[in-house]
């Protein structure tokens, strides 16, 4: 019988569906043009751009650098928590200007123009607005800092989105209550919240009509208080033991679709709220393996899904954990779905610990899939497969918030075939049935990029750090721009960027 079993459960895994493969281009090519009105935009976050001199990050970034974590031999992409990869290396204005956003704005945002884009991602920094404890009245010249952005943006026809939420808080948030609880725990979070959102509100409707509330809120609760790489730096093994944190920010983007949309209606004005979700594949390290692709389900429901479940029912529901609680308000409060895209990941489990798995960006059967500068794989077939998933799951218009790759050489030919890769995936989503409202590449230019430090590339265009923070447009910016003024992907594109050999070398499934 046992042998049966075996043999049976051998020509399961067989027949089972495997790795998702790349697509190929169809023959004959043809243009893929996107619908009027369809928004191209840039991204990227204050405290990885500009100078935020009062928020928690800059008081971790401080310390690493004082007590020199500075994870020196590491590849980035491996930076250990507590650390930031290569940060004393870097001169003390750069460590506080980042890529120099709040000196050269109007350069970059004049840049965006020049390229053909009508849309610019941006962040709101709380710590900006409300740099000391106790304050009633938002900063004015933080206030008149944001309206020059933004009519800088207005006045070359480009629509302003902007986060409000984007892992970054003022330093004095996380000083402990009389309670003895910091941070998203305090008693007073989610007033202290709400009085920054109504400042935003009142100072920026009708100026700004597309708000997203939470950047990647996993990405924050993970980061800050599973494995402690993020501020708040705590360590508590799994999103259970983050519980607390993870309700109040479902409450938080709560309190910012009532006070944004009260605001509008207040003013006549429409507006459309909503928040990110950092999405990724995770598939099964070995196919074969019965309790990698149980694994790769319960990641991916964690993971993916459990938040955006929650705004759309109501109920915090968190994954193998019985945690079921209701959210007072919070069923329907999205007017679309972000989604932030980059890569898969792999899962890997094993019996002596089976609660705890092991998540890593490279497969056994797959040694030629191509890899950016952080080790994570391109799979553009998973942004069709995240798109379509969220279209089908929750009925939305859905915003493409964040996608792109680092990419530091100078010809970036990774990033400009993940780039035509990419909106092609949108576009054949959109085919489908999928109402997506945008495409916004991360980013513009390269920028802080967290434990990373300054050594992951991100951007259209290079920045000399130490150099005045000179900006070079590298090949990516010009193909991006052909783009946009195509409103999509012509023949052309396709078949140069779809049709290299070394793409096709790399587009491997099994």
């Amino acid at each position: 019988m046992f042998v049966l079993l075996v043999l049976g459960f051998m020509v399961l895994c067989l027949i089972l569906p495997g790795r998702g493969e790349q697509r190929e281009t169809p023959a004959p090519v043809q243009a893929m043009v996107f619908p009027r009105g369809f928004l191209w935009g840039v991204a990227m976050a204050g405290q990885q751009t500009e100078s935020v001199p009062a928020s928690d990050w800059t008081k971790f970034e401080a310390e690493v650098f004082r007590g020199h974590r500075f994870a020196q031999g590491e590849k980035i992409g491996a930076t250990p928590p507590g650390d930031i990869h290569d940060l004393g290396r870097w001169s003390d204005q750069v460590r506080i200007h980042k890529a120099g956003f709040d000196l050269l704005y109007d350069q970059d945002i004049d840049a965006a123009a020049q390229l053909g884009l009508n849309a610019f991602r941006v962040s709101i920094e709380w710590a900006r607005l409300f740099p000391r404890a106790g304050m009633t009245q938002p900063d004015p010249e933080a206030i008149a800092y944001y309206h020059r952005i933004f009519a800088a943006m207005r006045s070359r026809g480009i629509e302003p989105v902007v986060t409000l939420f984007h892992y970054v808080s003022p330093s004095w948030f996380f000083e402990a209550d009389t309670g003895g609880k910091r941070g998203w725990e305090r008693a007073d979070a989610l007033m202290l919240w709400q009085a920054y959102v109504d400042a935003v509100a009142q100072n920026f409707i009708p100026e700004v009509r597309i708000w997203c509330t939470l950047n990647e809120p996993m990405v924050y609760l993970y980061d800050g208080y599973v494995i402690g790489s993020y501020p708040p730096g705590e360590k508590r093994g799994d999103f259970a033991g983050a519980r607390d944190v993870y309700a109040a920010l479902l409450r938080a983007h709560v309190e910012a679709y009532r006070v944004l949309h009260r605001v509008a209606r207040a003013r006549g004005a429409s507006v459309s709220v909503g928040l990110t979700q950092n999405l990724e594949v995770f598939e099964p390290y070995n196919r074969y393996s019965p309790l990698d692709r149980a694994l790769a389900w319960v990641v991916d429901k964690a993971w993916n899904w459990d938040f955006l479940d929650a705004v759309a029912s109501g109920r915090m529901r968190l994954t193998t954990t019985g945690i079921d609680v209701p959210i007072e308000g919070l069923a329907g409060t999205e007017d679309y779905v972000g989604v932030n895209y980059y890569s898969r990941n792999y899962v890997r489990g094993d019996w002596r610990h089976p609660f705890a798995p092991d998540v890593g960006n490279i497969a056994p059967d797959l040694p030629h899939e191509e890899r950016n500068d952080l080790g994570w794989p391109s799979y553009p077939r998973g942004f069709y497969e995240m798109l379509t998933k969220v279209g089908k799951r929750y009925a939305k218009p859905l915003m493409i918030l964040e996608n792109g790759t680092a990419d530091g050489a100078a010809d970036d030919k990774k990033r400009q075939r993940y780039l035509v890769a990419h909106v092609r995936e949108a576009w054949l989503a959109r085919r489908d049935g999928v109402d997506i409202r945008s495409y916004v590449h991360w980013s513009l230019i390269d920028n802080f990029e967290w434990v990373e430090g300054f050594d992951a590339r991100f951007g259209l265009f290079a920045v000399d750090y130490e150099h005045d923070f000179h900006r070079t447009p590298r090949p990516s910016a010009a193909l991006y721009g052909d783009i946009a003024h195509a409103n999509g992907l012509s023949a052309a594109m396709l078949s140069q960027y779809l049709a290299d050999p070394e793409t096709a070398a790399n587009a491997t499934g099994r």
